[in-house]
This record gives structure tokens, sequence and C-alpha cells, in this order.
């Protein structure tokens, strides 16, 4: 079973993508802030981590930066989930990390599914692919 660690801090949020990757038979966890993504994510080592930048404690920004440093998280896949769209922010995931930049209220929570459908089976980015000759 692919699992996806969702770390997000909107708790109705949250659950809302946990329960629509459920229903798509993944397995879904949820951390809050961002030192709780850190740690789920060398727990469980998800297949997929869709990362909130606005975060408690620690920026999403800092922990894709963390998450890239460790030998463990790497190679996982990470969506930056936010609603911070602006170039600066998608400039900066790219540039952490990110294989995949989505904006909050411009997809569906049913969207994001499908992006992370996508990634994974891609193995990388979707707007990465776009830049190949």
């Amino acid at each position: 079973m692919v699992t996806v660690l969702i770390v997000e801090d909107d708790d109705s949020l949250a659950k809302l993508y946990k329960s629509k990757f459920e229903i798509e038979k993944f397995k879904a966890q949820i951390a809050s802030d961002g030192p709780s993504g850190l740690r789920l994510a060398k727990e469980i080592k998800p297949d997929i981590i869709l990362l909130d930048v606005m975060l408690p404690l620690m920026n999403g920004f800092e922990v894709l930066k963390k998450l890239r440093k460790h030998k463990e998280t790497k190679e996982i896949p990470i969506i930056i989930l936010t609603n911070y769209g602006d170039m600066d922010n998608i400039t900066e995931g790219f540039l952490r990390g990110a294989t995949e930049f989505m904006v909050k209220v411009e997809h569906t929570p049913e969207e994001v599914v499908e992006t992370v459908k996508e990634v994974l089976d891609s193995k990388g980015s979707i707007v990465g692919r776009a830049f190949e000759l």
C-alpha cells in the first residue's frame, strides 16, 4: 500500500486530504507541524509527502531542506501544497528540492490525489517534464 505523509497545520484540511487518499486506497498519515513532519518522514518512510509552507515551529522550506539532507528521506517525492503561489515561493520550493508545487486554492482534493498518482507513476516532476526537450 502506498503511504502519503500530509504535513499540514489546518486540521480540517489535513483530515479532508487524508480521507480522499484513503478512499483511493492510500495509507495516509498527518503531521501538524514541521518537526513532527520530519520525525514521521524518518519513521514511516512514506512513498510521497505533501508539505505545506506555513507551518508552526518550522516552515515547510526548512522541512524540505532537512528532508533532502537525510539519506533516508532525500529521494522521497515531495509536493509543496500551499496557498502561497507567488514566483518567489515556487522558485524557492524547486531550488530546495520539491518534486512538484501546487497552490491549494487552485486544486480540489481530488486533483491533489491525481497529481500524487502522476508523480508516483512518472517518478518525477510533472512541471519539470514540460521543460525537457
